[in-house]
């Protein structure tokens, strides 16, 4: 089988030496804030820092579960949180009693 790439004995290229290396890339987070989530309809909110929403993200919608934090007196989503697609969410709610007698169980 023929061996691929370089030689062991020849060294770097003139056009290899000459390339500076690729920029690094970074990841760049778009802040958001309320109104990015104007098609977001609370349901509930579990506690006072998480909330139960149904949003419309990219063309679908699905059942978002998510932390949200303060910041310049607003209440905005934070990364921790769970979106459930509409097939997530009904494989989910059919197992519901199953997880209220888990509950059940362990009282």
């Amino acid at each position: 089988m023929p061996r691929r790439g370089k030689r062991r004995d020849e060294g770097p290229s003139d056009s290899d030496s000459d390339r500076p290396p690729p920029p690094k890339k970074k990841a760049v987070r778009k802040q958001r804030d309320d109104e990015d989530d104007s098609d977001a309809v609370v349901i509930c909110e579990l506690s006072k820092k998480r909330r139960v929403r149904v949003r419309n993200w990219q063309g679908s919608v699905f059942v978002d579960i998510r932390e949200f934090y303060l910041k310049d007196g607003k209440s905005l989503p934070g990364k921790k949180g769970i979106s459930l697609s509409v097939d997530q969410w009904k494989i989910l709610v059919d197992h519901i009693p199953d997880i209220d007698k888990a509950f059940a169980a362990d009282a």
